[in-house]
């Protein structure tokens, strides 16, 4: 053979060779670009809805839905903390710092006396969030955006109640849990009833279980009874922690601003504790607001009760009225804890 016809074979040989070494890099890149089996399988059964068990029953409810309206002021603080745009709120009934107040892109439905329901229906939202103030709007609200999910979180700590209690630190989770399952924050929602439960356990182990506890709320510079057991915010707190009522009254009442027993009935009871709602704090334009701290400073029939010469009293957080949030809970009971614990 010659020397010609052997450097031509050779040639041909190192070219077949840079061939199949391109094609192996090639299918090897290929194979590198491609997503696992798994990831794709998982991909393609990532959930597009959620099932939601509410106040009514199941609903369906499409995940990280647009156009979300919010009318539960247990939700408000949770979704901000969960940067969740909101397309419309009743910002008369929330704080004046929240967000959602703030942003003039964020519609204003009013105040669930009268609230301006069109405005619902105007942002065409494929979620509405019900609960609280506005529980009672939910058939209107059903009927007027039909197709979106519409979801009830109200939470029953009513007279009807059997467990109001239980239902109160049920409710919260459930709701935290059906946020984080719509919104896709499952790991933030855990945190947050991690915290929760961590602070009823702080709180209940705080309590010595003999000293007599008096809940108020104090409105327009009056001291007004809260009844144990229902209603709002102190209430169902009774029951979770086993409070000893330092007065207990027939035919009380859930209303936002307590009974009207006096409060000479009040300081007869001699509570060991008195735990106080401020009403008026967080709302605006309220032209006769007093502190809660003040008024209780300054009433001369509890000078000489034990809660105040000992110095027993707790102050729910500022904005708990308009707020009622598990975050406002959580520090609500993680200040009872330390307090009660001195």
């Amino acid at each position: 053979m010659g020397k010609f016809k052997l450097t031509v074979i050779m040639a041909i040989f190192i070219l077949m060779l840079a061939a199949c070494s391109s094609a192996d890099n090639a299918n090897s890149e290929t194979e590198d670009n491609e997503p696992e089996a798994s990831e794709q399988e998982e991909e393609a059964t990532e959930p597009a809805t959620v099932e939601i068990t509410d106040a009514h029953g199941t609903v369906t409810v499409p995940v990280n839905p647009k156009n979300v309206v919010a009318l539960d002021n247990r939700t408000f603080e949770t979704l901000a903390d969960w940067n969740i745009e909101l397309a419309a709120v009743p910002k008369a009934v929330m704080t004046s710092d929240s967000p959602y107040v703030i942003d003039e892109n964020v519609q204003d439905i009013g105040n669930h006396r009268e609230p301006n329901l069109e405005i619902i229906a105007a942002v065409d939202p494929e979620l509405v969030i019900v609960g609280q103030r506005f529980s009672g709007y939910y058939e209107d609200i059903k009927k007027l955006v039909p197709n979106a999910a519409v979801i009830d979180l109200n939470v029953d700590v009513s007279e009807e109640a059997s467990a109001p209690g239980e239902n109160l630190v049920n409710g919260f989770k459930e709701t935290t849990l059906n946020l984080g399952k719509i919104f896709d924050k499952n790991e933030e929602a855990e945190q947050l009833i991690a915290s929760f439960e961590q602070a009823i356990e702080k709180a209940k182990s705080a309590y010595n279980g003999s000293d007599r506890v008096m809940s108020v709320i104090v409105s327009g510079g009056n001291i007004n009874f809260s009844a144990p057991h229902t209603g709002r915010v102190w209430g169902p707190l009774f029951e979770i922690f086993g409070w000893i009522p330092a007065l207990e009254v027939e035919n009380t009442t859930t209303d936002h601003q307590g009974d009207e027993i006096s409060v000479e009935a009040i300081a007869q009871s001699n509570p060991d504790w008195i735990f106080v709602l401020d009403r008026d704090a967080p709302i605006s334009g309220e032209t006769d607001k007093v502190p809660a701290q003040d008024v209780i400073d300054n009433s001369p029939a509890l000078q000489n009760t034990t809660a105040v010469t000992e110095g027993q009293i707790i102050y729910a957080p500022m904005d708990t009225y308009l707020n009622e949030s598990v975050q406002t809970f959580i520090e609500l009971f993680e200040n009872m804890a330390n307090t009660l614990a001195k």
